[in-house]
């Protein structure tokens, strides 16, 4: 292959890049920057990670990450921890951010799980065998609208306060940071043996800045990680664009040149764009020109955003409204202004929000942790995804992208239309992103600059979009002296040169090749022009996107063909590249390419689709034949040099649920019965507390977390002598977000109070605290023994983003008193039983059936009640009811069906529900609150060859009928193909 100038002037100036280029060892690393780095795979090979100021330098090669954040705890099916991880590969993404939640692998001091749901080992190996980088975030905290910040339950109790220099503190994280960092540095890409390129020390930690504490704090992290064994670039995310922690900021044992300055970002949808780089204010405040010696960093930029309890952050319209109003045009809108600004690693914060199932969601959020995100919780391909396909293919095939400086200002002709204008100091190419922020749709002319000097052009950016306009990169062995298309992909295939441009369906394109001669051209299908300008060599090819334009050009003093694929947003979202040893194959047609493999002269793809489509091919020298999902497929040459298929794909067969029947009924709560035996419950006596909630003087501490009870419901009773007088009782209790009482005297129920329905403004408030006066009846104001029964939904711990131990605000009671009366009382309290070894410590409350297994999938219902839902109006009964059923599926293998279940009833009802599938808690349904009425169920925890048992844990105020609605399942989309899914172990009956 010829020397292009750019592969010249790259070879030729990699020295200057320096010691910039420092890999673990410390030793300046050759940089080779217009060389494509291959997807990443643990091959046993060292690896060297560096960066400078304009991108990561992986392997000597400029690689800019374009990163989804994914959440292995949020999936809670490790099979389908593949489906996601290929879906973000398929779609241009070449790494994964993950969280390490501390909470979710650690019931107790000491005690850490990485089994089963909890294999962080085997999700790390995914992302390898997909071909991903891996930013590794493991906290301490990490917020991430989880229990507590992602600090496990029993941390509330400890001394020291957490995220200082704190010795208590810095003891547990130690303990942690043992155990999460010998998985870690088993998956250091430079050690051969994984991806993990970038590891987080800690999550927005905008307290104690100019602290002693603060900076020891850091220290600290940074020294421990260090000895663990993890040498690949450290990071720290600034909640939002303060500065915050960039290098020098706290000592680092003398390293330099190995620590990242990142930030966070998550403007309003509604607004413009913010410049946080090149193009902004600069300095401490500027984002990426906060530490100018190194890679523009957004650890998180909104890709979504969460919905509140109540609904209020969308108006009661839940997720879609939010993945409405940051939809594609958004994407483009925004992330291609921070491509602008010197982005160079860059994560979407979700891109896979997944599920906050069991006592997992922080008390701000409900089960749904779909975030709006690309991804749907269901695992859906949405629109969204179109742009970052489209932006991933770019980055990864274009790399002058990787390098650039701002360049002279320019601006359009239309001043409506913003005009970022860029150059890469090394090949001299040149970028323009094109911004529209007014509601219509805008053409301009725009001078854009080339080696040949400039050209004027008409470009068309649609209302509140964006698009990003290339000059002098190479294609293949030409080089594109300008298009008002926006550059894709490029690679070699099928003897081809092949290039992709796109743009939105109506708009009308001009490329322009460099040609040293008059070249053949011909239109292969679609509509388009070609002019040969033999003074400037120069061919333009002229056409309006729709669908797939292809365009041949041969001759023209290249030996190699290249083929110009004009395509529009749908047209790119059925076409995937995918990189093999032997070279990348390009397909076009299915719903999802997963992969592809070479074995002699066939080509081997594994995929999806969903309606029947096309299956068209560009492979390597040699390729002819083709499988799809191991069946062989007749194909047909075509003029592109592709390989089609005789015969379309088949779509996705019907998939049918059953109707749930079959319901039995159980009341519940006995505790409530004076008569109940608690004498094995513990006695709440202790006097002092390390709780920010101050225990009443003169009382004794009834907060939960400190008698070992983190998640879910308690229950609390008092024996107390002679009510005589007692008009009222007032309970004082804490809570998280919809936290409720119900409280009980002799069996009798005295009422439930709820906290409030937040609106918007309080959509971040997690601890909430409310004094709950009831009326004593009259009939029970007399001598004698007498039993207060007090049920509390405890919701979750506060997460702690100001660093203020937030978390360790009690949850549960926190006084009782009586008016006319002060009976002495002992109290008694129970909450969960030790956590459930396979399905976690989140996953159980203190119920009376969840502590005796009536969640289980081999309990025994046999002497319950038949039962019919939606349940009719059998009366206003303040308490929990249980009601169960199985149901077999019987779906086909070789069909993906995600299976939500569905509650629908009449907003007036007041009455909330914890889902058991197979034992697995799925999350907490509020009638009366919303906005959420759909609850996935996650292939895996769900048999969908087999039977499975639901069970629903029914809380009733007393103020409406009890029991719920319509329940039924939910087909929330399907493919043909998907991943092999293992069953997700599921246990029996406690015994």
């Amino acid at each position: 292959m010829e020397l292009s100038r750019r592969s010249f002037t790259a070879l030729t100036g990699a020295a200057a890049l320096g010691g910039a280029l420092a890999g673990p060892s410390g030793t300046a690393q050759a940089a080779v920057p217009d060389a494509r780095p291959a997807p990443p795979v643990a091959d046993g090979t060292a690896h060297t990670v560096a960066f400078d100021k304009y991108s990561m330098i992986i392997d000597g090669r400029r690689t800019a990450l374009w990163s989804g954040e994914v959440h292995p705890f949020r999936l809670p099916s490790p099979s389908l921890w593949r489906d996601v991880l290929q879906k973000l590969r398929a779609h241009g993404y070449n790494s994964v951010s993950i969280y390490v939640a501390w909470n979710y692998h650690s019931p107790a001091p000491g005690s850490y799980d990485f089994t089963g749901v909890r294999d962080l080992d085997l999700f790390l190996r995914t992302a390898a065998e997909c071909g991903l980088y891996v930013i590794f975030r493991p906290g301490p905290y990490i917020n991430a609208e989880v229990d507590a910040g992602g600090f496990p339950g029993w941390l509330t109790t400890t001394a020291g306060t957490a995220r200082t220099s704190d010795p208590t503190y810095l003891g547990h994280v130690d303990e942690w940071l043992t155990a999460v960092d010998e998985i870690a540095a088993r998956h250091l890409y430079t050690k051969g043996e994984g991806t993990v390129v970038l590891y987080q020390l800690e999550n927005e930690y905008a307290s104690n800045v100019t602290s002693a504490a603060g900076r020891d704090y850091m220290t600290h992290l940074h020294a421990k990680v260090r000895a663990d064994g993890i040498d690949v670039p450290l990071f720290h995310n600034d909640k939002g664009r303060n500065g915050y922690w960039v290098p020098g900021s706290f000592p680092t044992g003398g390293e330099s040149g190995r620590y990242m300055y990142a930030f966070d970002g998550y403007p309003s949808p509604s607004g413009n764009p913010p410049d946080w780089g090149y193009f902004g204010t600069g300095g401490a405040k500027g984002g990426s020109t906060a530490s100018p010696d190194t890679a523009g960093f957004l650890a998180e930029f909104g890709g979504g955003w969460f919905d509140p309890w109540g609904g209020g952050e969308f108006a009661g319209k839940g997720y879609e409204e939010a993945r409405r109003t940051r939809d594609a045009a958004y994407e483009r809108r925004f992330y291609l202004t921070n491509l602008a600004n010197g982005i160079k690693v860059h994560n979407v914060y979700m891109t896979f929000g997944g599920t906050s199932w069991g006592w997992l969601p922080a008390p701000v959020v409900y089960t749904s942790y779909d975030y709006g995100a690309a991804l749907d919780e269901a695992r859906g391909i949405t629109s969204k995804l179109v742009p970052m396909h489209q932006i991933g293919q770019l980055l990864a095939t274009v790399p002058d992208l990787t390098q650039l400086d701002r360049a002279a200002d320019t601006a359009a002709g239309d001043d409506r239309i913003k005009v970022y204008h860029l150059v890469n100091p090394e090949s001299g190419a040149h970028v323009y992103v094109l911004r529209n922020d007014t509601t219509a749709e805008v053409t301009s002319t725009l001078d854009v600059t080339h080696d040949g000097g400039s050209t004027t052009v008409d470009v068309t950016v649609g209302a509140r979009d964006a698009k990003l306009l290339a000059t002098g990169i190479a294609v293949g062995r030409r080089r594109l002296r300008y298009s008002t298309a926006q550059p894709m992909l490029q690679l070699g295939a099928a003897r081809h040169d092949i290039a992709v441009l796109t743009g939105r369906a109506g708009e009308a394109t001009v490329t322009a090749l460099e040609c040293t001669g008059e070249p053949k051209v011909t239109v292969l299908d679609g509509v388009a022009t070609s002019a040969y300008d033999s003074g400037s060599g120069v061919l333009r090819v002229s056409g309006t996107l729709g669908g797939l334009t292809r365009v041949l050009v041969e001759g023209g003093g290249a030996e190699t063909p290249l083929l110009l694929l004009l395509a529009d947003d749908e047209a790119t979202a059925r076409l995937w590249r995918h990189d093999t040893p032997s070279g990348p194959v390009l397909v076009r047609g299915p719903a999802l390419l997963r992969t592809a493999a070479l074995h002699g002269a066939s080509v081997h793809l594994e995929g999806d689709t969903v309606e029947a489509a096309d299956l068209e091919v560009w492979a390597p020298r040699g390729i002819g034949r083709v499988t799809w999902n191991e069946a062989p497929v007749a194909m047909r040459p075509t003029p592109s040099g592709s390989l089609l298929a005789r015969a379309r794909l088949a779509g996705v067969p019907d998939v049918a649920l059953p109707a749930l029947t079959g319901w039995r009924r159980r009341g519940e709560n006995p505790e409530a019965d004076p008569a109940f035996d608690d004498s094995d419950w513990q006695v709440a006596d202790r006097t002092s507390s390390h709780s920010t909630t101050p225990v009443p003087a003169g009382r004794p501490v009834l907060f939960a977390d400190d008698y070992g009870f983190h998640y879910g419901d308690v229950w609390y009773r008092a024996a107390f002598d002679d009510a005589s007088g007692a008009e009222s009782v007032s309970l004082a209790y804490t809570t998280g977000t919809q936290g409720l009482l119900m409280a009980w005297l002799d069996g009798e129920p005295l009422g439930t109070h709820r906290m409030p329905v937040p609106d918007k403004s309080q959509s971040t408030q997690g601890t909430w605290t409310a004094t709950a006066t009831l009326t004593v009846p009259a009939s029970l104001r007399t001598p004698g023994r007498h039993t207060l029964s007090v049920l509390v939904r405890r919701m979750q711990h506060d997460e702690d983003g100001g660093a203020r131990d937030s978390h360790k605000a009690a949850r549960g009671l926190t006084a009782v008193t009586f008016t006319g009366a002060a009976p002495a009382l002992t109290w008694r309290i129970q909450g969960e039983k030790a956590p459930d070894p396979v399905r976690g410590p989140l996953n159980n409350g203190g119920l009376y059936g969840e502590r005796h297994g009536w969640h289980l999938p081999d309990f025994r219902d046999d002497d319950w009640h038949p039962a019919t839902l939606p349940s009719p109006a059998d009366g206003q009964q303040q308490g929990v009811t249980w009601y169960r059923t199985g149901f077999r599926l019987g779906i086909d293998h070789d069909v993906d069906a995600a299976v939500g279940l569905t509650f629908t009833d009449d907003v007036s009802r007041a009455y909330r529900v914890q889902i058991f599938l197979n034992g697995w808690n799925m999350g907490q349904y509020i009638n009366d609150v919303g906005p959420q009425h759909t609850f996935a169920l996650p292939n895996g925890v769900l048999r969908t060859r087999g039977r499975n048992t639901l069970a629903l844990a029914v809380l009733s105020d007393g103020t409406t009928p009890t029991g719920p609605g319509e329940v039924k399942l939910t087909l929330m989309r399907s493919a043909a193909g998907g991943v092999r899914v293992e069953p997700v172990e599921s246990p029996g009956a406690a015994r």
